[in-house]
C-alpha cells in the first residue's frame, strides 16, 4: 500500500474568481466543476479542491501573519516558476529566497487568503 496524492480543500467566497486565479495566475488546469459550488484544479501532480462557502477573513489574516501555510508544493525549477507566476499576476507575498533549511521557495496568496509555498 502507498498514498498516491493529496488534495487540500480550500473554502472560497467566489468560486468563479478562485478558479480564474488558479487558472490564469498560477497556471493550473480546471479538472472539474460540480454544480457551481465545488471544483478541482491541478498543475502537474499538485491538486487543490475549491469549495464555495463562508471564508473567515480574521482566521485567514491570523494564519498569514503567523506564516501558517495552507499548502506546500515541491517543484523543479522554482526560480522559473516564480518568474512565470509573477508575469501572470500571482500575488507573491514572500519573494524567492534561499532558506536556512536548505530550500529555495516563495509564497503566493490566493483571493481568499490561502498561502501556498512553492519550494525546491
Amino acid at each position: 500500500m502507498r498514498l498516491t496524492a493529496i488534495a487540500p480543500q480550500f473554502i472560497v467566497a467566489d468560486l468563479e474568481a478562485s478558479i480564474a486565479y488558479y487558472r490564469d495566475a498560477l497556471g493550473f488546469t480546471v479538472d472539474f466543476v460540480h454544480e457551481s459550488f465545488y471544483a478541482g484544479v491541478s498543475r502537474d501532480e499538485a491538486t487543490i479542491h475549491l469549495k464555495h462557502g463562508t471564508v473567515s477573513r480574521d482566521e485567514r489574516e491570523r494564519r498569514k501573519s503567523e506564516e501558517h501555510l495552507d499548502a506546500y508544493i515541491s517543484v523543479e525549477d522554482v526560480a522559473g516558476l516564480s518568474e512565470e507566476l509573477q508575469a501572470h499576476g500571482a500575488n507573491v507575498i514572500k519573494p524567492l529566497e534561499q532558506r536556512s533549511w536548505n530550500r529555495v521557495d516563495f509564497y503566493v496568496e490566493d483571493p481568499d487568503g490561502y498561502v501556498i509555498c512553492f519550494s525546491e
